[in-house]
Formats: structure tokens, sequence, C-alpha cells
């Protein structure tokens, strides 16, 4: 890559494989330049997938990720990649979910950060999994997520 800005980036503009882990998985940021604006970014993984811990079953989640950068903004191939990562990670919805909010606030220190994890059923129930760093910083627009709760058929 040329541009100096990015430099350092170990995945963007390369062929590279799925990490075999989320720790393994290597997430990677590049400078924000918002101009102290408090933009809220957002991203969405309408199919991630993991697995049950205890029966290797998959499991399939709608994931909102949402942030407003200090310094720092998360480089979305990485990003993708680490939610990729997940597909043979043995771990329950709960886990998962604070695991990726965790990951990504160790590596931005975000001004705010919030994740809904909409967790299709499992066992007849669905789980929705929340967090977020604080209250979102007065004057930032926070819009709503938008994933209405499970209905099945109804």
């Amino acid at each position: 890559m040329s541009d100096e800005r990015y430099e350092g980036l170990q995945q963007l503009g390369r062929n590279v494989a799925m990490p075999a882990s989320p720790e393994a998985a290597m997430l990677e940021r590049v400078a924000a330049k918002t101009g102290g604006k408090l933009a809220m970014v957002r991203f969405v993984c309408p199919e991630f997938t993991s697995l049950c811990p205890l029966t290797g079953q998959p499991d399939f989640a709608h994931i909102v990720l949402d942030y407003i950068p200090g310094d720092w903004l998360v480089e979305s191939k990485s990003l993708k990649l680490f939610f990729q990562s997940f597909r043979n990670h043995g771990g329950f919805h709960e886990a998962c979910t604070l695991m990726i909010a965790q990951r990504v606030v160790d590596l931005l220190s975000p001004v705010w950060l919030r994740i809904g994890a909409y967790w299709y059923p499992r066992g007849g129930m669905p789980i929705d999994v929340f967090w977020q760093s604080g209250n979102p910083p007065e004057g930032a627009w926070i819009p709503d997520q938008g994933v209405t709760g499970y209905r099945g058929r109804g």
C-alpha cells in the first residue's frame, strides 16, 4: 500500500485467510481524523455465526456494533475477519457478544461503544445481549439499532 497513513496494516489489500479463532484474529485500526466531531460509526453483521460450546451446533445472530471514535477507527476488513473467526468458536451468546465489545474497546478506546447481539432461537428461545460502555456523550446522535424483536411466525 503506497499511502503512508495505512502503513503497518497487515490485512487490507491482501489475500488473508480466515483466522482460526477470535483470539488469533488481528484487529487493526486507522486514524479517525474526525476533527473532534461526535460521528457515530455503525457496523452490522446480519449473518454472524458461532458454535454452542456444549453441543457444537451452530448459533446465528444479527450483530449491530455502534461506536463514537476517539483517535481511532476499526479497519473494516479486520473486523470482518474477526467476526468470521467465531464460526469455529464455541461460546455462549453472552460471552461471544462481550468478547467482541471488549476487543474493540481495547483496540480503539472509543468515546462510546454499544453492541446489540440479536441471537436467533436456541431451544425455542431467542437470546438478545446488549452492552454499552456508558452513557453516550451529550449532543451525539444515536439512532435506534433498527432490529425488531424475534417474532417467529407470528
